[in-house]
């Protein structure tokens, strides 16, 4: 089959990661085209997983101050009601949006869309089947491809997703009423995220979590204070505990579980099954070109300029090494399409946020403190509460703290962790200081507007500097 067109660039994958690689690689003067199976760009992240998830917890946050809470600020509300139709439908409508906006990126841009499915037919060659229904494909060619193709959940095989009872994260946004009693199978950001979001609305809560704790991947007393004011707000914990079967009835779903050999079963209305992501690759075409992949993870190794076992083949992303995350996969997207035009693209991995937005939020930067136990690193540490900060308690969200973590003998700063009001936003400071390679003293002498609640790192810093 002849060439269709010929591009300097095709991208594989519209997400995150493909679009923003995209677009830099059109304002670099490269001829770029991006295929995406879906009839909307952006991935997962803008239309089943960052986006609609945070739009859910903003409309459910607000449903749960005008229910509980509007009333310590004098604001007397009658019968509060909810209209879940009305929520999604505004979810949908910020989905819409942001996805129109990368449509208009691409065009201000000149990057070429093409909707259909992808598989590698060369080095420099994609096969892509057309989206109509047919076998009808079509051949591009390209000097250099970028694979950014993202994840899918992980399905268990004791708790094989149906859509309607046993589902992913991915109905958990589109959910037509609030569950009675909503069971999370896994403890990470995902399920505490939309564990929030469906439990400010009314449902019960109970996560079930095979490790000794949630958020494994937080630092430890970050993690031990999220799940206690989880607790608080009404979550069910189970840890140490594992589900071993499920059996989905007319009205409700039956769940085997096992705890230190002692056996129990709990009834859900639905139950999410949130226990991580994995690489996206099926139909690709790795093995037939040769393109190495992580043997147990699955994932494709690359280099340091992300290029495949195949040199002109890149990846970026979820399919590569590395945590799953949209900003993660949108920095090696750019620093790829810099390193095929000749720059010096480059990712900093020590300098890359950490988020989960449940309320108070949870975010980091950098090393925790069990991690620098483990390397013999010594350090000190600052750590200040949200109840000594004025804004904080303007806003009566007292609960949580600022802890930085800086070397002992230099004053660099290490790791910075944040439980608390608005801390997905504080946290871009601490990366700042992270990749400047900033001490203590730094933050401590820059001043910080008052009333913020950024004064609480401040404050941490202050205590590392006497």
């Amino acid at each position: 089959m002849a060439s269709k067109e010929r591009f300097d660039l095709i991208i594989i994958g519209s997400g995150p990661g493909g679009y923003v690689a995209a677009v830099r690689a059109a304002q670099l003067g490269m001829k770029t085209a991006c295929i995406e199976k879906h009839g909307r760009l952006g991935g997962v992240c803008l239309n089943v997983g960052c986006i609609p998830s945070k739009a859910l917890l903003d409309s459910s946050e607000n449903f749960h101050m005008a229910k509980e809470r509007f009333n310590e600020h004098g604001v007397i509300i009658g019968d509060v009601r909810l209209d879940l139709e009305t929520m999604m439908k505004r979810k949908e409508k910020v989905v819409h949006d942001l996805t129109n906006g990368i449509e208009g990126l691409f065009k201000r841009n000149k990057v070429t869309r093409i909707r259909g499915v992808a598989r590698l037919a060369g080095k420099n060659r994609v096969e892509v089947k057309k989206a109509s229904g047919t076998d009808e494909t079509e051949i591009y060619e390209a000097d250099n491809i970028i694979l950014a193709t993202g994840s899918k959940p992980i399905e268990i095989p004791a708790l094989p997703f149906d859509g309607e009872n046993i589902i992913s994260s991915t109905e958990a946004l589109s959910l037509s009423s609030v569950p009675r009693h909503l069971g999370i199978v896994g403890g990470g950001y995902i399920g505490l995220e939309l564990g929030s979001v469906w439990q400010r609305l009314g449902s019960e809560i109970t996560v079930i979590e095979m490790l000794p704790g949630i958020a494994s991947t937080m630092d430890g007393q970050l993690a031990r204070r999220l799940q206690k004011i989880l607790s608080n707000q009404g979550f069910n914990f189970l840890l140490n505990t594992k589900v071993t079967e499920a059996k989905v009835s007319e009205n409700s779903i039956e769940v085997q579980v096992e705890k230190e050999d002692k056996k129990d079963s709990l009834t859900f209305d639905r139950l999410l099954v949130a226990v991580g992501r994995q690489p996206l690759t099926e139909g690709l075409g790795l093995e037939e070109l040769g393109i190495k992949t992580h043997q147990k993870l699955g994932y494709i190794m690359v280099n340091e300029k992300y290029q495949t076992s195949v040199p002109s083949i890149y990846a970026v992303g979820d399919i590569i090494a590395g945590p799953m995350l949209a900003h993660k996969a949108s920095a090696e997207g750019i620093a790829a399409v810099e390193c095929i035009a000749g720059y010096s693209g480059e990712v900093n991995y020590d300098a890359i946020p950490f988020i989960t937005y449940t309320w108070p939020e949870a975010a980091s930067v950098g090393l925790t403190e069990e991690q620098l136990k483990e390397r013999d690193i010594a350090y000190a540490t600052g750590t200040y509460p949200f109840t000594g900060n004025g804004r904080a308690r303007c806003m009566g969200e007292t609960d949580g703290f600022v802890k930085i973590l800086a070397h002992k003998k230099t004053d660099r700063i290490l790791g910075v962790h944040i439980i608390g009001p608005r801390a997905s936003d504080m946290i871009a400071e601490c990366v700042l200081a992270v990749e400047f390679g900033a001490s203590a003293e730094d933050l401590a002498r820059t001043v910080h507007g008052h009333p913020t609640l950024s004064e609480a790192i401040y404050e941490a810093a202050m205590i590392l500097s006497h």
